[in-house]
């Protein structure tokens, strides 16, 4: 593991952590606290971390999907969180990487 994937993992965690105590003492409130956490997703961002196609479609084969995400499908999970249809989610990372994080 590289110095970066500890950092990573640390910074993962501590995103979990922050949301769940987050939503515990809002809950009283009545506010509701969730995190949507996207995997490689089809931006410049993404395109500028893999710096080239190979390396990009390289980074899809990983994703038990087989392809990177959209922006507009981690869009939609964000909607979805923040709406009245997710009322009773509080507390939750919401993983929207086509399973990357599954395995």
């Amino acid at each position: 593991m590289t110095e970066i994937s500890y950092i990573e993992t640390a910074c993962k965690h501590a995103v979990e952590g922050i949301t769940k105590s987050a939503a515990l003492e809002a809950a009283s409130s009545g506010v509701r606290v969730n995190a949507v956490a996207p995997g490689p997703t089809d931006t410049g961002m993404l395109d500028r971390f893999t710096g080239s196609a190979e390396r990009k479609a390289g980074l899809a084969a990983q994703v038990p999907l087989g392809r990177v995400g959209r922006p507009d499908e981690v869009a939609r999970a964000i909607v979805f969180v923040a709406s009245d249809a997710a009322s009773f989610i509080s507390g939750q990372i919401i993983s929207v990487d086509g399973a990357k994080s599954a395995g």
